[in-house]
Parts: C-alpha cells; sequence; structure tokens
C-alpha cells in the first residue's frame, strides 16, 4: 500500500511534465497490440484497440491542425496527417482490408513522437529561464539610518544603500561607497581571478563578495541589473525561430496544401475527364492520400538524427535534438570563452624566479604569508608548494592589506608578499634583471606575486589560469575542417586575452567584454558567416549560447544556466571532440539529404503509378511502408563511428 501511494504522486507528476511522450508511448504500445490482434483474428478487439491508438495519438496533432486551419485559414502537415490516415483507416473498413487501419495508425504514431519532441525542447527552454533566475536574490539588506531593513528586492527604489556581508551574493547592482572586498566576478564577466572592489567601483548582482562587507548605492532599478538583461537574452534568443525552422514549416504547410487540393481534384475529376467509376475514383482518390503522406518523408529525418545522436553520446558529445546536430554540419565559425573553456579555469603557479639559486626559501616565505590567505592566489601558491613536499614555519601577526598583498613574521624577521609596489616599499630593491621578469610574464597574461624577507627581495611566482593542454591541438583540427573564423571572447583584459590567444592558435580575439557584448559579436559573426557556434561554460555566456547558431556547453566546467541554454554538451569537457561533432553533423546532413530524395523520388512513383491505374491498394501499402523502411535503414548508417 505504502509503495502505491508513493507510486501515485510520480505517475501523476509524469503525465503532467510529459503528456506528449505519455500520448506518443500509449499510441506505440496500442499500434502493436491492434497489430497482433489482427495476427490473430480478433478483428472487433483490434478496431476497437487502433481506434484508441488515433485518438491517443492523434489528438494533438488534430487540435493544431484544426486551429491552422481555422484561425490562421492555413494547411499543414498535422491536417493532412489525419486526412491520410482516416482515409487509410475508411479503405481498410470499406474494403475489409483491416491492416489498412495500421497503416494509418503508424503514420499518426510518427507524429506523436515528433510532438513529444517538441515538447521537449520547450520544456528545455523553460528549465534554463528558470536555472538564471536562481542566481537572482529575492531579498536585499536596505540600510535606513542605524536600522538594516530585510525587504524584496523588488521594493528598493535607486539612490538607496544596501549591505552586502561577506560571502553573500550580491543582490543588485550597485556603486561601492564603503568597505573593500574581493569579488567573484566569473558567472557574470568571465573572470578568471576575483577582483578588487573598494569605493567608486561598480559591482554586479550574481556575483559573490568574498571576505569585506560592502555598502552599496542603487544607482539603476534592479530589472536593469546585468543578470536581469542576461535572462531578457536569454529569452529572447531562444524564442526566435530559426530561418531553417522557419522554411521547414512554409515547406510542410505548401506540401500539405498541394497534396490535399491534388486529392480533391483526383476525387471529383475522374469520372467527367477519364470516365471513371464513383468506386474507381474514390478508391485511387485515396490510394494517392495513402501514398502521398509524408511518412517516409518524415522518417528519413529523424531515425538519421537519433542515430547521430547516438553516435555522439558513445563520444561524451550531448546533442540536445536533431536539429542541433544538422545544424553543427554548417558551422562556418567558432567562438570560444576564454575562461574554463579554452583554459582550465583553475589559478595555478606557471613560474618563478628567485635571487637566489635555490627556491627554496622563496616558497617557503611565500606558503608561510599565503597560508593566512583565503585569496584563490594564495591557495594556488600554497597548494604548488606542498606539492613539492616543503614544509614552511608558520607566520605570525600577519596583516592583509587589500589589494596589495600580505606582511607578518617569520622566525622575527619581517616577510612580505604581493604586488611589485607594496614589497618593494619594504625591501633593498631587486635586481634589474627581476624586474625584467617580472614585466615579461606580466606582459604575457600572468600575475606576478612579489616575496621579501628580512628587507632583502627573495624573488617573483608567476601564477595564471592555464590553457588546456588540447585546446591548441581541437582548434588546428577546426581549421583543417574548414571551419572559416575562430574567435576567442573573455571578460578578461586585452594582456591576458592576447597571451591566451596566442598559445590556442584562434583568428582573433576581444577582451574585456560583458555578456551581452559577447552576443553582439556572434551577431556580428552570424551575419557574415550564418551559421556560428559558441562555446562557453560560464553564466556570463548563457545569452552568447542562445543566441549562437549552435550553444555548445562544457559539461563538467559547466554552469547549470551554460548546460540548459546549450544546444550541444562537451560531457567531459574535451575540445578535441568539437572536430567529430562538427564530422558527425555533415554526415547527417549527407544523409538527410539522401533520405529526402529517395523518399520523394517513391512517392512520385508510386503517384504516377496511381494515376496510370497499376496500383492497387495493397501495393501502395506496401511502396509506402516499405520506402518508410529503407529511409529509416539508411539513417542507421550514422550509428556507425
Amino acid at each position: 500500500m505504502v509503495s502505491a501511494n508513493l507510486s501515485t504522486p510520480r505517475l501523476s507528476s509524469l503525465v503532467k511534465d510529459h503528456p506528449d511522450a505519455i500520448a506518443a508511448f500509449t499510441c506505440a504500445a496500442l499500434v502493436l497490440l491492434g497489430w497482433q490482434s489482427l495476427h490473430l483474428g480478433w478483428v472487433g478487439a483490434a478496431i476497437l484497440i487502433l481506434t484508441a491508438a488515433y485518438v491517443i495519438g492523434g489528438f494533438e496533432s488534430a487540435r493544431e491542425g484544426l486551429t491552422t486551419l481555422f484561425k490562421e485559414k492555413e494547411l499543414d502537415v498535422d491536417l493532412l496527417m489525419i486526412v491520410a490516415a482516416l482515409g487509410a483507416a475508411s479503405l481498410g473498413l470499406w474494403r475489409r482490408e483491416y491492416f489498412l487501419i495500421v497503416d494509418g495508425a503508424v503514420l499518426i504514431l510518427i507524429f506523436a513522437i515528433s510532438g513529444a519532441l517538441e515538447g521537449y525542447a520547450m520544456q528545455r527552454t523553460e528549465r534554463s529561464i528558470r536555472g538564471l533566475m536562481s542566481l537572482t536574490a529575492d531579498t536585499v539588506r536596505v540600510i535606513r539610518g542605524e536600522r538594516e531593513e530585510t525587504m524584496p528586492i523588488s521594493a528598493i527604489a535607486v539612490g538607496e544603500q544596501v549591505l552586502v556581508k561577506p560571502g553573500e551574493l550580491v543582490p543588485t547592482d550597485g556603486l561601492v561607497i564603503e568597505g573593500v572586498s574581493t569579488l567573484n566576478q566569473a558567472p557574470i564577466t568571465g573572470e578568471s581571478i576575483p577582483v578588487e572592489k573598494t569605493i567608486g567601483d561598480q559591482v554586479f548582482a550574481g556575483t559573490i563578495n568574498g571576505s569585506g562587507a560592502l555598502r552599496l548605492k542603487i544607482h539603476q532599478p534592479p530589472e536593469s541589473s546585468l543578470i536581469q538583461r542576461v535572462i531578457r537574452l536569454v529569452q529572447q534568443a531562444q524564442t526566435e525561430a530559426p530561418p531553417s525552422q522557419q522554411f521547414i514549416e512554409r515547406f510542410e504547410r505548401g506540401y500539405a496544401k498541394v497534396i490535399v487540393v491534388a486529392g480533391i481534384l483526383l476525387g471529383v475529376l475522374p469520372p467527367f475527364l477519364l470516365g471513371w467509376s464513383w468506386e474507381q475514383t474514390i478508391y485511387r482518390a485515396l490510394i494517392f492520400l495513402v501514398v502521398a503522406s509524408p511518412c517516409a518523408l518524415m522518417a528519413s529525418i529523424m531515425p538519421a538524427l537519433l542515430s547521430g545522436i547516438a553516435n555522439g553520446a558513445r563520444r561524451g558529445i550531448l546533442f540536445k535534438n536533431g536539429a542541433h546536430l544538422e545544424r553543427m554540419g554548417r558551422v562556418r565559425a567558432i567562438a570560444f570563452d576564454k575562461t574554463g573553456t579554452l583554459t582550465t579555469g583553475r589559478i595555478e603557479v606557471v613560474s618563478m624566479r628567485a635571487v637566489e639559486p635555490s627556491t627554496q626559501l622563496l616558497l617557503q616565505v611565500a606558503a608561510a604569508l599565503e597560508s593566512l590567505s583565503e585569496h584563490p592566489i594564495g591557495e594556488a601558491i600554497v597548494q604548488a608548494v606542498r606539492q613539492q613536499n616543503l614544509s614552511w614555519t608558520e607566520a605570525v601577526n600577519g596583516q592583509a592589506k587589500t589589494g596589495q598583498g600580505i606582511t607578518g613574521e617569520i622566525d622575527r624577521k619581517t616577510a612580505v608578499v604581493g604586488k611589485a609596489a607594496f614589497v618593494q616599499s619594504q625591501a633593498k630593491s631587486p635586481p634589474p634583471t627581476l624586474v625584467q621578469h617580472s614585466q615579461q610574464w606580466e606582459a604575457e597574461g600572468n600575475t606576478v606575486v612579489w616575496v621579501a624577507y628580512g628587507g632583502e627581495v627573495l624573488g617573483i611566482i608567476a601564477v595564471a589560469d592555464t590553457v588546456r593542454p588540447t585546446a591548441a591541438r581541437a582548434i588546428a583540427q577546426l581549421k583543417r575542417l574548414g571551419v572559416e573564423q575562430i574567435v576567442m571572447l573573455t571578460g578578461d583584459n586585452a594582456r591576458t586575452a592576447q597571451s591566451i590567444a596566442q598559445q590556442t592558435g584562434v583568428d582573433q580575439f576581444h577582451a574585456e567584454l560583458l555578456p551581452e557584448d559577447k552576443v553582439d559579436v556572434i551577431r556580428r559573426l552570424q551575419k557574415q558567416y550564418q551559421t556560428v557556434a559558441m562555446v562557453g561554460d560560464g553564466i556570463n555566456d548563457a545569452p552568447a549560447l542562445a543566441q549562437a547558431s549552435v550553444g555548445i556547453a562544457m559539461g563538467t566546467a559547466g554552469s547549470d544556466a551554460a548546460l540548459e541554454t546549450a544546444d550541444v554538451v562537451l560531457m567531459a569537457d574535451r575540445l578535441e571532440h568539437l572536430e567529430h561533432a562538427i564530422r558527425l553533423g555533415r554526415r547527417a546532413q549527407s544523409v538527410v539529404k539522401q533520405n529526402i530524395v529517395f523518399a520523394l523520388g517513391f512517392v512520385v512513383i508510386l503517384l504516377i503509378s496511381n494515376f496510370a491505374g497499376d496500383l492497387t491498394l495493397p501495393l501502395g501499402v506496401l511502396g509506402h511502408e516499405g520506402s518508410t523502411v529503407i529511409v529509416t535503414l539508411s539513417g542507421l548508417r550514422l550509428l556507425r563511428n
């Protein structure tokens, strides 16, 4: 009893969330059951079962077809499918060839599956918007006089002051009027290293405050914040139908009009023009509706795309639907996010140089002070020292100067770690060669940490967000494949961006971009190259992923918003799989075109045979279903690597 009670809500939720999928599954089961009943000679039961399959599987298509007919005064393939299916059923009942009813039911089943896939795509869009909404705070801590009040974020006004405590999410865009802290802006701007914020600086909603409390002044309404603009951009880009989709819709409606008009004419004119009997005329007209139905045409596309999706899944490439696989084959330009995509997204020690021949003391002093800090740069240095199995004496009297560095005492000697000016102000002048190395590393996009002990500069340590080992090879593969333009987009500074661009071999880069700036770049690329892919991992990439012809997210490093918004997910974060994804898309395009030509060609042959008067109903059904089977088997070729 307990099990039944628990399963009932789950079943109810499943039916509510996936009604199209439930209808398609039920229709398939009924078609199989009806077909088996006919084989056993249970005609009455088979008719009842198949009638249920028609109603359950065809209800949504019939509703959409009739809505289009009466409201928009247009014919579409949904209505044509219903007419063809009912025509097959009528022929089956009239001539007692009951397997024709199964033929109509199969036609309905194919469209029911298509409707289920469309429903899934709509739900995915809604989930991506909900994922972005979860990044926004519902309440805000407002300072009024000497009191703090917690109130809904929608109720605050421009000019009010807001308090953001350490570790909290910044609730809305604002200007810092009191306090100093380090903010993690990676979710919004893509910057790999947390940014120091002090009086006069702007902070963004959705960023994460570090160790200091901040008092902000609201300078714009919450609905105008950067994160809210991100949400609106995703909504707009995902609801805009691409040109290819619009073309398909126009083709479907045009096809339906031609077949319906031709069917009516064939059912009325032959007795007057060709001397056919009315029985022969109706018979030929119904055969026409059966053989001209788009069953084989539809089967020429979906099995091929689904096979390609399965092929990609084996390689760790998740295509969210067949349209994205098809578009992947047309990609002419690719834009990459930098942080977490072309780079690992983790700060690491990449170089070090000591004044003395040994770097041991340099690392020990740096680790002693940085172990007092929670800053990501300090954590990277401590981790590097631990990997060398070095121990260090704990520093005492540690003091951090925000944005500059840390001082402390080690064995009663003053130690300093931080920026060049801060360290050099408390130590003797460093050797000129050390200054030159520091400038060179900074020019390459690294962050340089200076270390001094007992009034003497010990050396420098360079840290950076390192390039993925496979990034350069993956980009070289894409160029050999014929991708015309490869671009890097980042919120980081131009110096860092240039260094990463040189290491990876991208054609061009754009730095210091906000999310909406990335969307603008994608739009410019689309004007020039039409089909553009975007590869990213962060929340700040979500609008660009949605705007791109194909959005590609990193599966392991990617944020929830990026994963939901993207059309394709690289489950293992392996950029080299992009080459296989594009090749698979091109193969899918080729197979689909071959199938469509074959399906339409076979329809033409069947129609000519029907007009010539040589096609019997069983042969028409056999040809119709046979062509469907052939194109389905052709589509399965994409299962091969």
